[in-house]
């Protein structure tokens, strides 16, 4: 089976940032920080952090604050979604946003997301096209 993949341009992430922005801002929920992983997550909590007009990033921190967003780039398995729900003071409170949610999924209540996926198709972001090539020369 051959793996699709989807590089995505810097002008759809400025487009899929405003959607995700809007929808945070639809939630009627302050935020006082955004909290991230340092891979994957970092930058497009950077975006966010700029649309939001927030100037906090926490970055892999071990506890979330209630009033701290949760920003991703994709939730695909759910792995980081679990890793990350345990870390919120208050799991019921934690918004938990990304760009990409991947199609055929559960998904939990807290996530909000900018676009689906078509299928299961690699999404290679402009910020790592270099990882996306080792990964394709090495395997890993």
């Amino acid at each position: 089976m051959t793996q699709e993949f989807l590089n995505i341009r810097w002008s759809q992430i400025e487009n899929l940032v405003k959607e995700l922005s809007h929808k945070i801002q639809q939630t009627d929920r302050e935020f006082s920080s955004i909290s991230t992983i340092s891979r994957g997550g970092l930058i497009p909590a950077r975006l966010v952090a700029d649309q939001l007009a927030l100037d906090t990033i926490f970055v892999d921190k071990n506890r979330i604050p209630t009033d701290s967003l949760f920003v991703d780039d994709i939730y695909d398995s759910g792995k980081t979604f679990k890793k990350i729900v345990v870390k919120a003071k208050d799991p019921s409170m934690l918004v938990y946003a990304t760009l990409f949610a991947r199609r055929g999924k559960k998904y939990p209540k807290q996530l909000l997301f900018a676009q689906k996926t078509q299928g299961t198709e690699y999404i290679v972001y402009p910020w790592d096209k270099l990882e996306f090539q080792r990964f394709k020369k090495y395997g890993s």
